[in-house]
């Protein structure tokens, strides 16, 4: 049985779309990950997925003292990654960006082991573009940034299986929502304060007509007693959340940006801004512009902007018609059909 080795992490966004793709492929491949003590290993240890651990070495955009010992932790990193990769002899090193790709990249390609990388975002991260030229092909989320890489291939966004086909009347009875429209507002793995504080200030309002579903992040629940609120601090079921749901409210990180757009869930993006390189900004706007969402600016957001723009949402049937026509779905297949060729041709040389 022919070996895949997975990378990514620093955030469940570069963790959960690798699981997708491991769930699919565990029957035909054996299957490892390579990373961080971060939150991939603790993903992986609740999937049961074997975990090989390293010394990440993340850059701090704007210090550039803290900067100085990347170069020093690289050789390390590096060293470390080509040492467990002689280990597990994987035919084919998949990675799914993150700085934790980086080493384990360039490891893979000292050692004449094919990798594959995927982008999520419209525009690639640091990482994607520095290791693109040691993968026999740059995967990408969105025709668009296949275009800019040479080896780039379009293949969609991977996504979990148990997203789809689930029940919407099972979903609530579980989650102990009536039947009335169900709003589902979620600000990230670890939620967001803003997002938070808004919708709160506006929930009697909501919950006389809708129920609101609300991930607001470890730590962040908070005791109001309105019929119609449903707080978790997350969940690791999001099909369940979304079979849930009739309408979103959510950043718009790629991933789940694909999945509520492939559910055609009409949602209202708040895309996060000054704390990144800009991608969900990027991401929002281009789903905007082909009508397939609404878009809130973070920098615009109170509760009187949140109120209008979920009524906004819920009201616009233009969207709804756009996400019924829609044709993004799950790309895994064309994702797997890119690690056979990648297998294949490593078995070739």
């Amino acid at each position: 049985m022919k070996k895949i080795t997975f990378c990514g992490g620093g955030s469940a966004g570069h963790v959960i779309p690798n699981i997708a793709l491991i769930e699919d492929l565990s029957k035909d491949y054996e299957i490892s990950y390579l990373g961080t003590h971060g939150i991939e290993e603790e993903i992986c240890k609740k999937c049961g997925v074997p975990f090989y651990a390293y010394d990440g070495v993340k850059l701090v955009r704007g210090k550039i003292l803290c900067n100085i010992s990347i170069p020093v932790k690289l050789i390390k990193a590096h060293a470390q990654c080509k040492r467990i990769l002689g280990e597990i002899k994987p035919d084919l090193l998949f990675c799914k960006g993150g700085y934790v790709c980086l080493p384990a990249a360039y490891a893979a390609a000292s050692c004449g082991i094919p990798v594959l990388t995927h982008e999520s975002d419209l525009s690639a991260g640091l990482t994607t573009k520095l290791i693109s030229r040691k993968c026999e092909r740059t995967l990408t989320a969105f025709p668009e940034t296949a275009g800019k890489f040479k080896n780039g291939v379009y293949t969609g966004t991977p996504m979990r299986k148990s997203l789809f086909s689930r029940s919407k009347t099972e979903a609530k009875e579980r989650l102990n929502l009536d039947m009335r429209p169900t709003v589902l507002v979620f600000g990230g793995g670890s939620g967001s304060a803003k997002i938070n504080g808004a919708l709160r200030e506006n929930l009697k309002k909501l919950c006389a007509q809708y129920n609101i579903l609300h991930l607001c992040g470890k730590g962040n629940k908070v005791d109001c007693g309105i019929a119609g609120y449903k707080q978790l601090e997350f969940s690791d079921d999001m099909g369940l959340c979304y079979a849930a749901c009739d309408y979103a409210v959510a950043r718009c990180g790629s991933n789940s940006a694909n999945e509520l757009i492939s559910l055609k869930i009409p949602t209202l993006f708040i895309p996060l801004e000054g704390q990144s390189r800009g991608d969900q900004v990027e991401n929002a706007r281009y789903f905007q512009a082909r009508g397939l969402c609404r878009v809130l600016n973070e920098s615009e957001l109170d509760a009187h902007s949140l109120y209008d723009g979920i009524t906004a949402l819920i009201a616009d049937e233009n969207l709804k018609a756009a996400l019924d026509g829609c044709r993004i779905r799950r790309g895994n297949r064309d994702i797997e059909i890119e690690i056979g060729r990648a297998i294949n041709q490593e078995v070739k040389r």
